[in-house]
């Protein structure tokens, strides 16, 4: 039961990096492209401000994630969950990175930590058993 939660969190924590994913996307093709003599500010758009706040509770999310992995104490999810939360971590600083100067290193880096995060959280919600699998074995 502790285990069908834990991938239930995954499934929304995939679901919110998929939704911050299209913030981005939406406000690279929208929005103003910082670059080393104007940056750009971090609530200077609402897209901008929504992806922001997003990236905030995605933090929040992934570490609550890897809170219940150490709780249940199932060694796949917590591997799994600490490299997610650590990439999403890594991916908010590029994006630190990219609104003040418009680096394309630093819009690759946040590109790379979601990737990461992204199929992080994916193994997890196709590892872990859902409430029905285990309702059908028992």
């Amino acid at each position: 039961m502790r285990l069908a939660r834990l991938r239930s969190s995954s499934l929304g924590v995939v679901v919110m990096l998929i939704i911050e994913f299209i913030l981005g996307m939406i406000y690279n093709l929208y929005g103003t492209v910082p670059t080393s003599a104007k940056p750009v500010g971090l609530f200077s758009s609402p897209d901008l401000a929504l992806h922001v706040i997003l990236g905030f509770l995605l933090l929040i999310a992934a570490a609550g994630q890897l809170v219940r992995a150490i709780g249940v104490r199932h060694k796949l999810s917590i591997w799994l969950s600490a490299i997610g939360v650590l990439s999403i971590l890594g991916a908010g600083f590029a994006g630190l990175g990219f609104a003040g100067s418009g680096a394309n290193g630093a819009s690759l880096g946040m590109s790379l930590a979601f990737a990461t995060a992204l199929a992080c959280y994916v193994v997890l919600v196709f590892a872990l058993p859902s409430s029905a699998s285990r309702a059908s074995t028992t």
